[in-house]
């Protein structure tokens, strides 16, 4: 039987950079985008790279997630890894200016879909007594000034990831199952983690679970 990769998270370079390496090891691999759609108009739809089976994920619904998981096991016969990427959008803003609903729609996205999800793959891998979850964060800051906004909603989903990685990691040793961490730099070097990552992932064991890797432009540490 394959090895069965399922990738999700937010559209962006880090996510296309993952995935494409994720091409180059399988044949097939599942990518779920946060608030994907099967049902757009075909005119309206991007190409769908060459090995990748797209999967619906509403990532505000606790339902959608589980269907997410059972989906990709359908697909791919088994869930052996399970990579995580959270790249939240930036909106800079000021505070006064944020619009309830998009709190809302933020939080839900970017926030609780994560806790969903991971809640469900937690369960399967546990099921399985085997699998590995990767967690991705870049390292991002609220950059801003005197005459700027911060980033307030995409800078705080992704604190809030790092923070949940962090205590899943802190748990690691409890589980049946891999759990690893890894950040990079804010920006550039996408394609050159992707192969780190896999690295890491091939070589994944009980006794480097619970890590976190750092991967900078300049020095793997």
């Amino acid at each position: 039987m394959t090895r069965g990769i399922l990738i999700a998270g937010n559209e962006s370079l880090l996510f296309s950079a993952v995935a494409g390496e994720a091409g180059k090891r399988v044949e097939q691999y599942a990518a779920a985008l946060i608030n994907s759609t099967a049902s757009l108009p075909e005119n309206k739809k991007e190409p769908v790279p060459k090995g990748r089976i797209p999967i619906t994920w509403n990532s505000g619904s606790s339902i959608s997630s589980r269907t997410l998981v059972t989906s990709a096991e359908n697909c791919l016969g088994q869930i052996n890894e399970a990579i995580l990427i959270c790249v939240p959008p930036a909106m800079y803003r000021p505070a006064e200016a944020l619009i309830p609903a998009e709190i809302e729609t933020q939080v839900n996205n970017q926030v609780k879909g994560w806790f969903f999800l991971v809640r469900e793959l937690a369960l399967y891998f546990r099921t399985k007594a085997k699998g590995t979850l990767a967690l991705i964060v870049p390292e991002k800051s609220a950059k801003g000034g005197k005459e700027s906004s911060s980033d307030l909603l995409g800078v705080s989903a992704a604190a809030s990831f790092r923070a949940f990685s962090q205590s899943l990691l802190y748990s690691a040793a409890n589980e049946p199952f891999n759990i690893l961490g890894f950040t990079l730099s804010e920006t550039g070097g996408e394609k050159e983690f992707a192969p780190f990552l896999f690295k890491h992932l091939d070589e994944a064991s009980a006794k480097n679970s619970g890590k976190w890797y750092k991967f900078g432009k300049l020095k793997l540490f």
